[in-house]
């Protein structure tokens, strides 16, 4: 407990990115450049998937609701820092910070299970090739989508409900250019134990578990490649697996660096740098290592822009 007064919080502030003054201009031209490219990029990535019959598989239906989930866990954050950064308002209601929290907490988990699941699907693709479509059948593929959304939504609405039971003090401003949840507990005037420990119990599980789960379906995956060795088998491993392998560890490796290996820095801006790796430069990427690195997208994309110029 601080002693700080308690107040009936109508707003938060949120401080945002350490930018000089004389250089928002050319960060909010960055951002809006990147934000563009998020949603364009994604967009395509479903519109591709959409079009091409060939597509129609568990893993681009997988990727194409990976792809949804990028461009609202961007949108829910990045509007509202550009306007902030345009304006020099930073102000936000409770409720907005509440819901902003909230559909970051879904987005980011949702990210969090897809990856998992995508995981099982090339398992399955590769360890188990000749029951590979009794397996992954539509309505198992379904229910896996539907359960990431079920378990993704329970989980920031457990985290909402007891976030929404606590005081805050007099001083509102959060140090981010989004409602954090940690942020959020720094400042509250109310005993936090019961919000750390859900933290740390189910919330690491949804981290830890589709971690482990990913890391298991890679280890049989690699242990069946190596039974029988063979450059055909090991390029079709690569090509197959690739760009996830790439995404899962862009998505991890990257906040695994900033929050234990960069010691160097103050605890504040390891925040800002894991916040916008996670809501700025990741969902941004994702659609480049999708389509350069997949051939089946490449193909897509192709076949799109010939059929362009042959309409011109």
């Amino acid at each position: 407990m601080r002693p700080e007064n308690k107040s009936s919080m109508s707003e938060f502030l949120l401080l945002g990115l350490p930018i000089p003054l004389e250089q928002q201009g050319i960060f909010f031209a960055l951002f809006l450049g990147m934000y563009f490219t998020t949603v364009l990029g994604n967009l395509l990535i479903i519109w591709l998937i959409g079009l091409d019959s060939r597509l129609h598989t568990p893993m681009y239906f997988f990727l194409s609701h990976l792809a949804f989930s990028d461009i609202f866990l961007s949108s829910v954050t990045v509007p509202k820092m550009l306007k902030n950064m345009q304006t020099q308002q930073p102000s936000i209601p409770y409720v907005g910070c509440i819901s902003q929290m909230c559909l970051i907490i879904v987005f980011g988990c949702l990210d969090n299970f897809l990856l998992a699941v995508m995981a099982y699907d090339r398992y399955v693709a590769i360890c188990q090739p000749l029951h590979y479509t009794t397996v992954m059948r539509q309505e198992l593929c379904v229910s896996l989508v539907a359960g990431s959304w079920f378990f993704s939504c329970g989980h920031a609405l457990l985290h909402a409900l007891l976030l929404v039971q606590l005081s805050f003090c007099a001083d509102n401003a959060i140090p981010n250019f989004f409602c954090d949840l940690p942020a959020l507990l720094k400042i509250s005037c109310s005993d936090i134990f019961l919000n750390e420990l859900v933290i740390f119990t189910e919330g690491a599980m949804v981290v830890i578990l589709p971690f482990f789960s990913i890391l298991g379906s890679y280890i049989h995956i690699w242990m069946t490649v190596l039974r029988v060795p063979s450059r055909r088998r090991l390029f079709k491993v690569f090509s197959t697996c690739g760009s996830h392998l790439f995404v899962v560890s862009l998505y991890y490796g990257t906040i695994a660096g900033v929050y234990l290996f960069s010691f160097s820095r103050s605890s504040n801006e390891k925040d800002l740098i894991a916040s916008v790796m996670y809501a700025v430069v990741t969902p941004m990427l994702n659609p480049f290592i999708y389509s350069l690195r997949n051939r089946d997208i490449k193909h897509a994309l192709e076949i799109f822009v010939n059929k362009a110029k042959f309409l011109k």
